[in-house]
């Protein structure tokens, strides 16, 4: 068993869903996770938000946070997995952004932001987030690939710190 399919089985066994908000994976976390049988009863669905425009249109992502941070930040991704979970019932949001290429002097090349967003408990319960920012290398396809996968087992390494801080979430 390799390692997504370890994080697919995680899921299945607690009951998660998920919902991507991509921007530098471009659909590919939703692809590999798709990649494993019965990822039917796992993903809800996945926004594929490149452009400016599309995160602040379809998630929500507001002005004053792409003012005060550069596209690259786990602000942004915080603010895509936040719009992703509130657009889904899924109980797991992930946000992917981050660049492949030199293409911003200020952030090395394969730079790449996270956040995680767990709707655990009551209706009403805040929703619990995680972040973080990883350096890969290799070509663009390669650092995409290794972002996607980073995101999916971020999914199940945060679930289980999640379950360990507070008991059995439900």
């Amino acid at each position: 068993m390799n390692a997504i399919e370890r994080v697919a089985a995680f899921m299945h066994e607690n009951e998660l869903t998920l919902v991507t908000a991509e921007s530098c994976t471009a659909g590919l976390i939703a692809a590999t996770l798709a990649d494993i049988p019965g990822a039917g009863k796992l993903l809800d669905c996945a926004f594929v938000v490149y452009s400016v425009q599309a995160k602040q249109r379809c998630l929500g992502v507001p002005q004053s946070t792409l003012a005060a941070h550069n596209l690259t930040s786990e602000a942004v991704a915080r603010d895509m997995a936040l719009g992703a979970a509130r657009k889904s019932p899924a109980n797991v949001a992930v946000a992917n952004t981050g660049v492949t290429d030199a293409t911003d002097d200020r952030i090395p090349s394969g730079t790449q932001c996270y956040a995680w967003v767990f709707k655990i408990g009551k209706a009403d319960a805040r929703p619990v987030v995680y972040t973080a920012t990883r350096r890969f290398s290799g070509d663009r396809n390669r650092i995409r690939q290794a972002s996607a996968e980073f995101a999916l087992k971020g999914v199940m390494e945060h679930f289980l710190a999640l379950r360990d801080a507070t008991g059995r979430p439900r």
